[in-house]
């Protein structure tokens, strides 16, 4: 019986630690100029010059080769974007948005006869998340939610974000 209780404390501990509000953080250090993302590394550089300030292990959309071309399919995009917006209240702990779709992309939808869909993050992985791994947004940038800590305090909005295959 005393270890069905421990198991049970245990458990409760553990969704707890899962659920905990976002951390809003101060950040005091060099500019972050740009963002790198780089697909295939599953890497995302946050930068100030050619200085790597910090640096990410990354999931992706469920089908990360090639560029993001309609809503639903599951690709992140690739190209130059800049950060435009920030939900503290993200069900994915916290998240950056990214400028996508561009006027390019917007017009390569339309000749193909289709949406391009839209609402692509950097975000953490929120609750209900926490133990997965690899590719699993719908094309956002996955990162731990103590980590999208971190980029939300560093990351200003208008920041350029280059996003390479």
């Amino acid at each position: 019986m005393a270890w069905l209780i421990a198991r049970r404390s245990f458990l409760l501990l553990a969704l707890a630690a899962c659920s905990r509000a976002p951390r809003f953080l101060e950040y005091h250090g060099p500019e972050v100029t740009q963002i790198r993302v780089f697909k295939t590394e599953r890497r995302m550089e946050l930068m100030h010059g050619d200085d790597v300030l910090r640096s990410y292990e990354i999931g992706l959309g469920f089908a990360p080769a090639g560029h993001k071309q309609r809503y639903g399919d599951g690709r992140t995009p690739e190209g130059e974007y800049t950060i435009d917006r920030r939900n503290p209240q993200s069900r994915y702990h916290l998240s950056l948005g990214i400028s996508y779709p561009n006027q390019q992309d917007r017009e390569r939808a339309e000749a193909a006869g289709e949406d391009p869909g839209g609402d692509i993050f950097i975000h953490g992985r929120g609750r209900g998340n926490q133990f997965v791994r690899g590719d699993w947004t719908v094309g956002c940038i996955a990162v731990t939610d103590s980590e999208i800590e971190d980029i939300y305090a560093m990351v200003p909005n208008g920041t350029p974000i280059v996003i390479y295959p």
